[in-house]
């Protein structure tokens, strides 16, 4: 068995995950490049990754993917990355219940899923990092993203949870908590948000058109404020997996640790107000 640590990253197609993808390698990881569709992960393959198929509403992929990890690493891994999620922007009195279950399957119970089954094998070889990618919306909540703020503040919960749980393991959990860092996050947002939210029949209709449905469909690559490259995330990454003593909050981009200051000193109305603007 090669002594080369090994992570398997999920999400890898695009974004923070193809990002950490090919950072972790450069070094010297042996890298598990996940990848919700069968396209994606050919093309991860073809780029010279060992690209297994996980889609996290599917319970058979998540299984049968880390049986192929633990079968090609002699059945250790030292790291998770978990990462792959999606958004269905919308008002949440226009937001379906079943959008709610469809996001939570694809952003938390997945998620849960491949944790649960990698903490034996972490437990048994007596080391181990869960790294999850949660997000500023994990902490502090913002108007027309109440499906992914609540997948994220769940989120936030169950890896806190489980940090407390794991002590004395020698199995770390650690919450990496990006603001806006260039994805395809939202592009990707568009056929669900025509899916799930009929905004023209909203009691709202206006502020759909005048606000949120010109930030959505904006194609001219224009970048937010603050935003930062995935690469800032794999920079936190690397420090997550790699030092001997793992921070359980990772903060990036600037608007993050703004977000983390306010929480803890602003009354709630006057982060309400903050927040809404």
């Amino acid at each position: 068995m090669s002594a080369t640590r090994s992570i398997l990253i999920t999400g890898c197609s695009s974004g923070i995950g193809y990002a950490a993808a090919h950072g972790m390698r450069t070094r010297g990881w042996r890298v598990f490049a996940a990848c919700r569709q069968q396209e994606d992960c050919d093309r991860l393959s073809a780029e010279g990754f060992d690209a297994p198929r996980i889609d996290y509403t599917d319970e058979a992929s998540i299984q049968s993917a880390l049986a192929h990890v633990l079968d090609q690493t002699g059945g250790t891994l030292d790291a998770v990355f978990n990462n792959g999620a999606h958004a269905t922007p919308g008002l949440v009195e226009d937001l379906p219940t079943d959008a709610l279950r469809e996001i939570f399957e694809a952003n938390f119970f997945g998620w849960h899923s491949l944790t649960r089954a990698v903490i034996p094998v972490m437990r048994a070889q007596g080391h181990g990092r869960i790294v999850q990618c949660s997000s500023v919306l994990g902490m502090v909540a913002m108007p027309w993203r109440g499906a992914y703020n609540s997948t994220k503040f769940a989120l936030e919960g169950l890896t806190d949870t489980l940090r407390l749980e794991m002590r004395g393991t020698g199995v770390e959990l650690i919450l990496i908590e990006p603001g806006p860092v260039t994805s395809k996050l939202r592009a990707k947002a568009i056929p669900r948000f025509e899916r799930w939210i009929d905004w023209q029949n909203s009691p709202r209709a206006a502020e759909y058109d005048a606000t949120m449905r010109p930030r959505l469909y904006d194609n001219s690559g224009k970048k937010d404020r603050f935003e930062l490259p995935p690469e800032a995330v794999v920079a936190k990454l690397v420090h997550a997996v790699e030092s001997p003593r793992p921070r359980p909050r990772y903060f990036v981009t600037t608007p993050t640790h703004i977000a983390n200051v306010l929480r803890r000193i602003l009354p709630t109305r006057a982060l309400d107000w903050v927040t809404s603007r």
